[in-house]
């Protein structure tokens, strides 16, 4: 990275900004639906084991949807800042979008927020839980535009080019619902929920290595181990169909995640190595022959793009690309290894009773949200040189800034996001760590009930024969 360059601070600005942001509204996602699921399962089983894990991990989810709030609010600012010129030129299309994610989605989160916090007392059950299908609704929505947003970026689709050089809207459907969108949508989506599985998972096998028997505990680690079971499959065979999507519309950035700088027929599956972007090979590659031509073309002998096949100055960073690839791939194939032998134990009834696999667990904690970075940075890096892919490049949308202004502004955002969110990261883990409890009453003990108000008003005290009545012959 040139330290001296304006475009690369700003690029890395934005990098640093949106690596803390996207890490929040995953677990938002997830946390959202969980949340729902557990409610929905007290509403109809009546055990009051739902009830307490729920108002557990309602707590934490509010405040993991300020910190995504109050970190998305700072990375949108610099799209005016720091990249102006693609501002203006996407506008049209880009803009409209971020609208619809507004009203649909944050409005939708906002309004019931507070009544899925504080309402359960004041609103009866079934309206509460309403509240809380509407905040993971609203969780959906904004996943849904925003991925349309980056969707478009990646594979442009029903624009048009103005007199003045902004893209414009001529198929609406076509942008929202754009060639690479349904992929995107439903590998995130599940990263998000593998994510929020997994910390849930990792906190209850905490808590069962200190006590095996808390019941809220068990029903954490259970439930995510099922989600494992069930979603990292489905996890890799999305992945599966995004990486053929991609293939289709980005093949340059397929050959930058395989390793591939010839073109060639049967190629290989690289596992490892040592790219050398200069040299335009891996080194000391560890390699399975043909296999990377069956998974590409489905043909041991079909042909894949090399980089040699596009300018040197659009390849993207190949080693970046190529080792988050792999690392994204690590965690996929051990939440999947964690989850069928999560599966082989409660066959066996030894799901509570297995150290090695909480031990295990607790490892995997971070494992989706690692995933989720890797899998930005392939997505985001890969996509170089352009911010649209093929039509506009980077080089020409950024703001013209001199490289000390955006370097100090770097520097700022880097010693306050470690400060506060760093912060906010340590208390989320103390939550976390809290023994969780039976009868745990969640945000609405922060608020007094009617009950609770009545028995402070000194009135009733006295008639009650209370502290502060006469006839305890006690002073208030």
């Amino acid at each position: 990275m040139d330290w001296a360059n304006a475009i690369d601070l700003a690029r890395f600005q934005f990098a640093f900004t949106i690596a803390f942001h996207i890490l929040f509204p995953a677990v938002s996602i997830g946390l959202a639906s969980y949340l729902a699921v557990l409610e929905g399962l007290w509403l109809h089983t009546g055990r009051t084991v739902y009830l307490d894990t729920f108002k557990f991990w309602l707590k934490i989810f509010a405040v993991v949807f300020g910190m995504g709030v109050v970190s998305g609010l700072v990375m949108s600012y610099q799209f005016g800042t720091n990249w102006s010129v693609f501002s203006d030129k996407t506008g049209p299309i880009l803009g409209p979008l971020m609208g619809y994610e507004v009203l649909s989605a944050f409005f939708l989160e906002a309004g019931f927020l507070g009544v899925m916090l504080f309402g359960m007392q004041k609103v009866g059950k079934r309206l509460h839980f309403l509240a809380t299908l509407l905040v993971a609704l609203g969780t959906a929505f904004s996943a849904f535009w925003i991925l349309s947003v980056n969707s478009w970026m990646q594979t442009p689709a029903g624009y048009g080019i103005n007199e003045v050089g902004q893209f414009v809207p001529e198929d609406w459907w076509a942008i929202v619902f754009n060639p690479s969108f349904p992929y995107r949508l439903v590998h995130m989506v599940l990263a998000a929920y593998l994510s929020t599985a997994f910390i849930v998972g990792a906190t209850g096998a905490w808590h069962l290595l200190r006590d095996n028997t808390n019941p809220l505990a068990r029903l954490m680690f259970s439930m995510a181990m099922w989600m494992a079971v069930i979603v990292a499959p489905l996890q890799i065979l999305a992945g599966d169909m995004h990486g053929l999507n991609t293939l289709e519309h980005q093949p340059a950035k397929i050959a930058a995640m395989e390793g591939h700088f010839e073109t060639q027929r049967g190629a290989p599956l690289i596992l490892f190595g040592l790219p050398d972007q200069e040299a335009g090979e891996i080194r000391y590659a560890v390699a399975i022959p043909k296999l990377g031509s069956l998974i590409l073309t489905h043909d041991a002998d079909g042909e894949v793009k090399g980089l040699e096949e596009w300018p040197r100055e659009d390849w993207p960073n190949v080693p970046m690309v190529f080792w988050s690839f792999r690392i994204m791939l690590a965690m996929g194939f051990g939440m999947v290894g964690l989850g069928l032998a999560s599966l082989l134990l409660r066959m066996r009834g030894r799901l509570y009773d297995t150290p090695w696999l909480k031990r295990a667990a607790i490892l995997m904690g971070p494992a989706g949200l690692i995933a989720v970075i890797c899998g930005w940075v392939v997505t985001e890096v890969g996509r170089q040189p352009y911010t649209v892919y093929g039509l506009l490049r980077t080089a020409d949308s950024v703001s013209p800034l001199d490289a000390p202004a955006v370097g100090a502004s770097l520097a700022a955002f880097i010693v306050v996001y470690l400060l506060v969110f760093g912060a906010g990261t340590f208390y989320l883990l103390r939550m976390m760590g809290k023994t969780p409890i039976s009868g745990d009453q969640g945000p609405d003990a922060l608020l007094p009930t009617r009950a609770a108000a009545m028995s402070m008003d000194p009135e009733k005290l006295r008639a009650r024969g209370g502290p502060g009545s006469d006839n305890t012959g006690a002073s208030s």
